[in-house]
């Protein structure tokens, strides 16, 4: 991954029912199943240094992710380094998808007028489609990676 300005996707795999806490936006009970949140990293160090934050647990959570990525295995990472802010259709596009449902309202959309920027999806997502899907919404999008995690 490079220093560069982008949209991502971080997709959570979820084994069980947990009750947890998420900052203000209070307790919720996470259950089983893929959870897709889409963000932007536009500050200093780009997408390299975002996902490397998301990848590590945050001992002082300070945004809605870091309080759901305590609980759950980050499974994969889609990206762009295009220097459009597509967070907000990507959360879209998301939550138009087949058997996605919008667990906790809200979620990472305190500065956006987005329903959530968090989506379940109960069967493992499929870059491939996310790609289709998105390209059908905006023609000039920028390559999409895909980065899988053990």
């Amino acid at each position: 991954m490079k220093n560069l300005p982008g949209t991502y996707a971080l997709i959570l795999a979820c084994s069980s029912d947990q009750l947890i806490k998420i900052g203000k936006l209070g307790h919720f009970l996470v259950q089983p199943g893929y959870y897709i949140y889409a963000g932007s990293a536009f500050g200093p160090g780009g997408i390299k240094a975002r996902i490397a934050h998301h990848k590590r647990i945050a001992v002082r959570p300070h945004w809605h992710i870091d309080y759901l990525r305590a609980y759950l295995h980050l499974n994969e990472i889609w990206y762009t380094y295009d220097s459009g802010h597509h967070e907000h259709l990507w959360a879209s596009v998301l939550g138009c998808s087949k058997g996605a449902s919008m667990p906790i309202a809200g979620f990472g959309a305190s500065d956006c007028r987005c329903s959530s920027h968090l989506y379940l999806i109960r069967s493992k997502p499929s870059v491939r489609r996310f790609r289709n899907r998105l390209r059908a919404s905006l023609n000039r999008h920028g390559r999409i990676f895909s980065h899988k995690l053990k």
